[in-house]
Formats: C-alpha cells, structure tokens, sequence
C-alpha cells in the first residue's frame, strides 16, 4: 500500500515576518501510525525538497511521542529534505493521498491548481482524500464531476474559527478554514477546542486539529483496508 502525503512549501506567517510552514505533529503522527502499519509513504511539497517546518510546532509544549520519535529519526528528516515536486506526481501512483496542517497549506496548497487537480484525480479515481487541522484549505478551489464544491453536502471539519482566535492568527490568515467549508457547502461540524474530532465521508476525511491528526490516519487507513 502506497499513500502520498503533500505537505506546504509556504514559510512566511503572513506581513508578520514571522515563520510558519507545516505543524511537526500533523505530520509525524499519521506518518507513523502508518509505516509502523507496513504503509508506504511518498512525500511530495509544492516547491518539492525541504518542506519548512512550523517553529511554533516544534516548541516544548507542542511535543509529542511522535515529534520526539521524529526529531530523533534521521532517515525520515533526509526523506523529507527530498520531497518530489507536487507537480510531477500522479494520483494512479498511489492508493490514497494525506495532506497535513499548520498554516502554511492557507497560502499555497489552499491555491494551487496542481494540487486541486491531484485531490480531484484522486477523488475521482475512488481513493481516499484525507486532511487535518488547517490542510482542508487545500479543498477551497476543489470540484467534484458536476462543477460544484467536493465539500459541498458533505461532512466535514478543519481547524475552527475559534482556535484560530485562542492562538491569535483571525486577522493574519488569508480565510479561516471553518468559514471556507461552510461557504463551500460543507456540513462542518466540531469538537471542543483543541480535542480530537474527525470525520469520514464517503472517500474524503477530515480532522479538525493536531490531536485528531492520528485518528484521520487510522481512518484513512480502515478506508483502504475495506
């Protein structure tokens, strides 16, 4: 089994001057739950190579099991120093595709023809499309067959529009990513801040924040073991 994750080449938090890119966890997280599965993983970025990495996320309080296991596992910092390059990539390569968070994905995936195309050739192709906290933004411009919005009808979640107030970021981010899957026709539904929710529907999954990130692997990964 082969799974593609796509993670943000995007490394600027806005006219803040600050840093940002993807959040250690999001990654990590369902990244392990899966090779540790016997899963193979491909990673690919929009710029390809080093992805940048979210400072916040990497901070003593964020640590995690699996951020720890990651800053100590060398082979994976070389794999992700080489990601492939979203274009080059093809969804007939792979059996499912998994988008990690962190704000990055607001500015770039959120945007990016490629990485439209590639959800919807996966979509379309029946494989499962999975994203967590802030990597829903990738679906903002995504279609199904009829021309309308993926999300729209279905069930979904992303990081709320009042976690982004607890961590300061409403006036900074380009859209929040609840009201885009709500103005997309999304069924969006939440879990208390910063507690794990995800949902399943159909071929696409979504978690809301980092804590539901290895329950959208393992949903990701019961999809494809049906």
């Amino acid at each position: 089994m082969k799974i593609l994750f796509v993670l943000t080449s995007h490394d600027q938090l806005g006219n803040t001057r600050e840093k940002t890119g993807f959040w250690i966890e999001e990654f990590a997280s369902p990244y392990y739950y899966l090779v540790d599965k016997g899963v193979d993983v491909i990673l690919a970025s929009p710029n390809g190579g080093q992805p940048p990495i979210d400072p916040t996320s990497d901070k003593p309080e964020n640590q995690t099991e699996a951020t720890i296991r990651f800053k100590a596992d060398k082979d994976l910092q070389e794999k992700l120093s080489k990601t492939h390059k979203l274009s080059e990539v093809s969804a007939k390569d792979y059996d499912a595709v998994f988008y990690p968070g962190g704000h990055g994905p607001l500015w770039d995936l959120a945007e990016s023809a490629d990485s439209a195309k590639l959800i919807e050739s996966f979509y379309n192709s029946g494989k499962p499309v999975a994203f967590v906290c802030h990597a829903p933004a990738a679906l903002k411009h995504v279609k199904n067959t009829s021309g309308e919005p993926l999300v729209k009808g279905k069930k979904v979640t992303g990081f709320t529009n009042s976690e982004e107030a607890l961590v300061q970021l409403t006036d900074i981010v380009p859209f929040l990513v609840e009201d885009m899957l709500k103005q997309n026709g999304g069924i969006y539904s939440k879990a208390a801040d910063f507690e794990a929710h995800a949902l399943e529907d159909g071929l696409l999954i979504t978690g809301q924040n980092p804590a539901s990130s290895e329950k959208v692997a393992e949903l990701l990964l019961n999809k494809l073991q049906k």
